[in-house]
This record gives structure tokens, sequence and C-alpha cells, in this order.
């Protein structure tokens, strides 16, 4: 049986008479935690953004589990939790209020789910504080609950430890462990050598839109 639940063929962004992404293929397999890597400007958000479904490609295609995108897709696939870049929130709004507002846009998020979010990511005891008084670190984490709290297949995370001190960041490990024990599959972008080595059953490194190298990880 095919394990593939991400698979990538020839994806090609171009902006303008820049190429962002040169003619990637890749295949991702469910359950694992994968990692991305590359200097600034390689193409990893880009690449991110592209399986998302949040920026079109110029060519090629991407298959997450049963949807395809390509350059005419104008959907997001379902199934995907997102944290790229800083997660925006509604400043004057607490956490439970901006997760609350995200889960009443497709009403399939229930108040216990929103909670156990808040718990999973530690953040319990600041669910009723105005995200405007949240640190960087905690800003990360409820982006990262409003990523899973969907019960999604996928994660897409982006640099999900900026912002974090030493023990937020052992913490966020323990709990990407956990949900790839729960069966998610976690496409991981970090700067951070240490995190892929911990976290990481393979890794893709990028540069200049294109793929350098790719690697099995022993564990």
């Amino acid at each position: 049986m095919d394990n593939t639940i991400i698979e990538i063929k020839q994806a090609t962004k171009k902006i303008g008479n820049k190429i962002i992404l040169d003619e990637i293929s890749l295949n991702f397999e469910r359950g694992m935690i994968h990692g991305i890597v590359g200097r600034n400007g390689a193409g990893k958000t880009m690449l991110m953004k592209s399986i998302c479904g949040l920026m079109r490609l110029t060519s090629g295609s991407i298959r997450v589990g049963e949807t395809t995108l390509n350059e005419q897709s104008e959907f997001i696939p379902e199934n995907i939790g997102i944290v790229i870049e800083s997660p925006g929130f509604l400043p004057q709004f607490s956490g439970w209020k901006n997760l609350k507002f995200l889960a009443g846009i497709q009403n399939k998020v229930s108040d216990e789910q929103i909670l156990h979010s808040l718990e999973i990511v530690g953040l319990t005891h600041a669910k009723d504080l105005k995200v405007s008084g949240y640190s960087m670190g905690m800003r990360q984490r409820l982006g990262l609950a409003q990523a899973f709290m969907e019960q999604q297949k996928i994660l897409i995370l982006d640099e999900p430890m900026n912002g974090l001190d030493n023990q937020g960041v052992q913490d966020m490990r323990t709990l990407l462990l956990e949900l790839k024990e729960s069966g998610r599959t976690i496409l991981l972008a970090s700067h951070t050598q240490e995190d892929i080595r911990i976290l990481c059953d393979t890794v893709v490194e990028l540069d200049h839109g294109k793929v350098i190298s790719q690697e099995i990880l022993s564990k």
C-alpha cells in the first residue's frame, strides 16, 4: 500500500522573472515528521504555502491526500493545520476568543476541543488574556493550538520554535513527537539542526528553489 500523503511533481513557482520553486518533485509519507531546511530565500516558505493552497503553482502539481493542486487550483485542501510566518490573531481579544472565532468559520470545533488544544500547548492559564499581552512564544503556541484544534491529519509548521525560551522549545518538541505518535504527518521548517536531529524522520534541503539533498534520518 502506498503510504504517500503528499506527492509533489515538477512544482514550479515564478513571480515575474524570478523562479522561487524550480521543478521540485518530492514525496512525504504519512505519520512522520519531515524536515525542510535551507537558508533564507531557499524556497521553504513558498513550498509550504503551495502545499497548503495559499499560493498557486506556475506549473506542476501537488497531491495532498485525495486533493490535487495545480496552476488552476483556488482552494485549500482539507485536514491541514498551518503555522506559517508569524501567527496572525486579533490582539484586542483573548486567546480563547480568537480560537472561538476561528472555530466558528466552519463550526466543526466544540468548546471542549478548543480548551483541550489550549491545554496541550500550555496556554490554559492565559486563555482569558488579550493576545496583545502575549509574548512571541505564547503567540506561537496559540498558532499551534489553532493549527490542530480541528484534528487535522497534516500540520505545516514554519519555524514553530521562534520566540520560545529553552523550556518552551523542550515542551514543543515533546508535543510534536506526541502528535506524530497519534498519527499526524508534520512538515517542519527549521533553521536549528538540533530540532531536525531530534524530531525528524526525513530531511530535505532546498537552495534557490531546488532540492539539493534528501535524507532518511535514523532514529
